[in-house]
């Protein structure tokens, strides 16, 4: 087991080949973690104590624009303050570029996806473009290009690869479902449209890279917020495309200050690194977390 005080990037990463519960924390290092993020690595990994199971540490660092070194050293330091220990080597996406370019190929293979050249400012202005769960969905613009002008401007622009959903779906005899809380979930990806699976700016979309991920590292329970629970509808797809386990999930509530706001990034909650610097309690704060309030009080809770 990983000791809180250290970290070991040069180990095979823990699996769940020999069986029992893997759980994981996957936080993306664009900012300093906060009490939202304590909250949700708690129940990941107190889920997998609690069942004598393997608690992992994924840094999905994928964002080469908004991803910094220093958050990845603030999340280690925040976890070993809050003495969750994690099992294992710590998985940075960054040097898993190549698992994630295997299933692009499988999936291109399969004629699933296509280039495509549109910037979100062409999408916002498509008359045609309608929302869905993440926003504006795709209208199609460049799923009916031939492949000699595919070609062409793939020399010559920049693209994102998309999942040509309505393809997708029709390989797959089945309804698709998952586990969320032992409730089954009916799987329903078709609202999200071709979703993106390669970026512009990225070699990989978090859906593909988080799919691929959590099987690889034989993840058998996603403990994770209710925010990613739509999510879930893309990723149960990619899992049944590639051939890929699907875990059970734990889709938990959201927190949020005195305000009535979820605690996030942008809405400026207080960062673990602030509370450690002015000598906060870390048991405390677990403690209150476990017990589902902030330290300073209750929080509300949004489902």
């Amino acid at each position: 087991m990983m000791t809180p005080q250290g970290e070991s990037h040069g180990q095979e990463p823990i699996s769940g080949a020999g069986g029992g519960v893997v759980t994981r924390f996957a936080p993306s290092p664009t900012g300093p973690l906060h009490l939202g993020h304590a909250f949700s690595a708690i129940l990941a990994h107190d889920f997998a104590r609690a069942r004598g199971g393997h608690f992992l540490l994924r840094i999905e660092d994928i964002d080469g624009t908004r991803s910094r070194p220093e958050h990845v050293a603030g999340i280690l330091a925040d976890l070993q303050w809050l003495r969750l220990g994690w099992d294992g080597a710590v998985v940075l996406q960054s040097e898993r570029l190549a698992s994630y370019a295997g299933a692009l190929d499988r999936l291109k293979a399969m004629d699933l996806l296509y280039p495509c050249f549109c910037t979100r400012k062409d999408i916002a202005a498509s008359a045609s473009a309608p929302h869905g769960p993440e926003g504006l969905v795709y209208p199609g613009t460049c799923r009916g290009l031939v492949a000699a002008e595919r070609a062409r401007r793939m020399a010559m622009e920049p693209h994102a690869w998309r999942l040509d959903m309505a393809a997708a779906l029709a390989r797959i005899p089945t309804a698709l479902e998952w586990r969320d809380h032992g409730n089954v979930i009916p799987a329903d990806p078709a609202p999200f449209g071709d979703v993106v699976l390669a970026r512009k700016d990225a070699p990989v979309s978090y859906h593909l890279a988080v799919t691929v991920d959590d099987a690889a590292q034989g993840v058998t329970d996603v403990v994770r917020g209710a925010d990613l629970f739509a999510a879930t509808h893309v990723h149960r797809l990619l899992q049944a495309l590639l051939g890929l386990p699907t875990p059970l999930y734990h889709h938990h509530k959201l927190i949020a200050g005195p305000d009535g706001e979820r605690l996030a990034k942008r809405h400026g909650a207080v960062a673990l690194a602030e509370l450690r610097a002015g000598g906060a309690d870390p048991a405390a704060i677990v403690a209150a977390l476990r017990e589902g309030r902030l330290p300073a009080g209750n929080f509300a809770a949004e489902a």
